[in-house]
């Protein structure tokens, strides 16, 4: 008779309960036995209220992941803002000049770029699909023990799991802070993803379903203190000349949220029994928008690991095994990760020439042919 394994994940983010769903629709489901551990409460999405002030940018590829589990439906027929185009500049530039980067759906071949979707909500689609698996769901309960064939670290940032197992980070702070809210803009979004570099930090403005858009704005502490007690005449004045009234005048349509900014990673991903995902393993800059999809491929190829491992007769939670995830994952996350902190770094810096520098490589990169559509792709989580 084959071993039941039991299968332990701590935290029911994005990034758990996929891996969650992923195993219990594997073909050895039958061979585990899955719970998932989280100290919060249940996720609960309200498709009547309004857009929730936590949203991620959902690459195509991590939308296909998310439909193959039978999630993407209900996220769909709530509400999902697909963005079709994108446009990157410097303050020193126009956003429709040479010297932006500017991307479009049909250029490559796909109907969007990607989604802006709510993080309850994609919560909420993956715990329906769970409802009907044979999976263990604990809420508002910390875990004390963690005692299981295979123990998956998806608890976020402060990872109670990595802590236990004694697991180091390498921190590289950024001295900035992350402030998010909602703004209905004068003109229409058209559906596009906005970035402008500011000297006080990269202004990211994402397009909601319903005209508005979020905001997501990564600036010193001080300024991050000034936004967030400003009124809303104030507010939607600062972030309208921030934005350089791309799409006009902005007008202060939602909650306010901030929260400090710190890449982190893992010095490992695994141990014996143990294996870190999501931002549990890596954080990074939210300027491009790639943490919630890091995450679900994490989740993919920790899923795709332990099948095999099932496959060929080998224990899901010895360390060989789990060491092809994180060969898998480790160093991409690495370089996404540095990649990010790099940027975000050279569009601080106020330096005429390094300024010229900055417009001249955009330049380039937008003419750069088979570099530019490899990195676009990859961005979409539709190749390497």
């Amino acid at each position: 008779m084959s071993r039941t394994y039991e299968m332990l994940i701590v935290g029911a983010g994005v990034t758990g309960l996929t891996v969650a769903a992923l195993l219990g629709q594997s073909k050895h489901s039958d061979r585990f036995d899955i719970t998932v551990v989280d100290a919060g409460s249940r996720p609960h999405h309200d498709p009547d209220g309004d857009v929730a002030l936590r949203v991620s940018a959902i690459a195509a590829g991590s939308a296909q992941l998310l439909d193959s589990i039978g999630a993407w439906q209900t996220i769909c027929a709530t509400r999902a803002s697909p963005y079709e185009s994108m446009r990157v500049w410097d303050e020193s530039v126009e956003p429709d000049s040479l010297g932006a980067l500017q991307f479009d759906a049909a250029e490559f071949a796909v109907p969007q770029l990607g989604f802006i979707v709510e993080n309850a909500l994609i919560q909420h689609a993956l715990l329906r699909v769970l409802d009907k698996l044979d999976v263990t769901l604990v809420f508002d309960s910390k875990v004390d023990r963690l005692e299981a064939d295979l123990v998956i670290g998806a608890d976020g940032a402060r990872s109670h799991v990595r802590d236990a197992f004694g697991i180091g980070t390498r921190d590289f702070p950024y001295g900035q802070t992350a402030f998010v809210t909602h703004l209905r803009p004068e003109n229409p979004h058209r559906r596009t993803a906005l970035q402008r570099f500011t000297t006080d930090g990269p202004l990211g403005m994402l397009p909601l379903i319903d005209g508005r858009v979020s905001i997501v704005w990564s600036i010193h502490d001080v300024l991050a203190e000034r936004v967030q007690g400003a009124s809303d005449d104030d507010l939607g004045e600062i972030l309208s000349e921030a934005s350089d009234y791309v799409l006009g005048r902005l007008e202060a349509a939602g909650p306010r949220g901030s929260f400090p900014l710190c890449a982190r990673h893992a010095t490992q991903y695994v141990m014996p029994g143990m294996a870190l995902i999501g931002d549990a393993a890596h954080a990074i800059h939210p300027l491009a928008g790639q943490g919630a999809n890091l995450g679900m491929q994490d989740a993919a190829k920790l899923a795709e690991v332990i099948d095999t491992a099932l496959r060929e007769g080998e224990h899901p939670g010895d360390r060989p095994v789990l060491r092809r995830y994180e060969r898998a994952r480790k160093g991409e996350n690495a370089t996404m990760l540095h990649f990010m902190t790099g940027l975000n770094k050279l569009f601080a810096t106020d330096s005429a020439i390094v300024r010229e520098l900055r417009v001249a490589g955009m330049r380039l990169f937008n003419y750069s042919g088979p570099i530019r559509d490899h990195a676009v792709k990859v961005a979409l989580g539709m190749g390497q």
